[in-house]
């Protein structure tokens, strides 16, 4: 970890967060293609140390991070500033359970946002959560599948559709029925509206999901795969595709086969 970095965090929690600030954006490999997430997960680290016994002066420096996330400019440190909040967010959540309900509805907002590494941001928040509070966060999650928009659901999926995460039965199945629900939604999208960017980015990020957890459960992942393939639908037909071609289903030869042949 930054040795520069625990104090510049102390400093913030005290009376002023802009060194922090400052440092975030100095290091954040950005304008660039990969944002420096050691550093996300260090602040985030930091900050939840310090939640149960500071909680204001948390609440402080996150609300002073993520105080541009409508105005920001993509593949920018100030990006990154956001990024950094929106995590330390879900972590000083996934640790502190009486900030957990209020931190969900943030995320929810910040699952909406223009920026991709923001939304990206409130996915890995919510896997803080999950590996922390599983059932509580996975309710929340299938909320969002059942109820959200499409930027909502295409956070919940992308945060539980995570390799680690599919450790356990109910996180499995928690897993499979937001699958379910939120590739039959997809499906009663009409065609003329599926051109929309918030459509096409769920689109892009069943692409992945549904081999993940077809993988932990595939038995019900390949049926659910099948039910998919019997409807027809063009766009349903290119996510079945997709995660046909993921590594991660190539010992499962002879349903990955029968799939192909039906697309």
């Amino acid at each position: 970890m930054d040795e520069t970095l625990l104090p510049l965090v102390e400093r913030a929690l005290q009376d002023n967060p802009r060194p922090l600030e400052f440092y975030l954006r100095e290091q954040s490999h950005l304008p660039g293609p990969r944002a420096n997430l050691k550093l996300v997960d260090d602040v985030s680290d930091m900050l939840a140390a310090a939640v149960s016994q500071r909680m204001d002066d948390v609440r402080r420096v996150i609300e002073h991070l993520t105080r541009d996330e409508k105005t920001l400019e993509v593949n920018t440190p100030g990006e990154f500033v956001v990024l950094s909040g929106v995590v330390a967010a879900g972590m000083c959540a996934s640790v502190y359970a009486a900030w957990r309900q209020e931190v969900f509805a943030r995320l929810s907002e910040y699952a909406c946002n223009a920026s991709w590494r923001v939304r990206e941001g409130a996915a890995i928040a919510f896997q803080r959560l999950l590996e922390a509070a599983p059932e509580e966060t996975a309710a929340c999650l299938r909320i969002w599948a059942s109820e959200g928009n499409c930027w909502q659901q295409r956070a919940s999926m992308a945060a539980i559709a995570e390799p680690a995460l599919m450790h356990s039965a109910t996180m499995r199945e928690a897993a499979f029925e937001m699958q379910q629900i939120v590739v039959r939604r997809m499906h009663a999208i009409p065609l003329s509206e599926r051109k929309r960017e918030e459509v096409k980015v769920l689109c892009k990020a069943t692409g992945y999901t549904l081999s993940v957890i077809t993988a932990a459960l595939p038995e019900q992942g390949f049926a659910l795969m099948r039910e998919c393939a019997s409807w027809g639908d063009p766009d349903i037909k290119w996510i079945l595709r997709e995660n046909l071609k993921k590594k991660r289903l190539a010992k499962f030869t002879d349903q990955v086969e029968q799939l192909a042949k039906i697309l």
